[in-house]
């Protein structure tokens, strides 16, 4: 599947996140001198996760976010159980809210 030079820069700042880590679509927009929609329109057309970790990408107030195009509270939920699922067996959990229970899983250092 092809990919727009964005999504190539987006895709390759996904790879820098390590795992047991998150950051933010601001974070990730600031680093690309971008918007936090921008970054969500190139992470909902990721063709390559789970290897370019797009799960690793939440809400700036620690909210889990969407997933695979579908908002945080979709009806069906089923994305963010995936969600929930990929960040938990890295060691990142939330509340039953969704919130990010552990600041210190925040990860900012992009190298652009």
């Amino acid at each position: 599947m092809a990919v727009t030079q964005y999504q190539e820069r987006v895709y390759t700042l996904l790879r820098q996140i390590p795992s047991g880590k998150v950051s933010s679509y601001a974070a990730l927009s600031k680093a690309l001198d971008s918007s936090p929609r921008a970054v969500g329109g190139a992470l909902r057309r990721n063709p390559f996760a789970p290897e370019v970790p797009c799960h690793r990408i939440i809400c700036a107030d620690g909210s889990i976010g969407g997933f695979k195009g579908e908002p945080q509270d979709a009806p069906s939920g089923v994305n963010q159980i995936e969600k929930l699922r990929l960040l938990k067996s890295e060691g990142v959990l939330f509340d039953e809210r969704g919130q990010l229970l552990d600041t210190t899983r925040w990860w900012s250092e992009f190298e652009v």
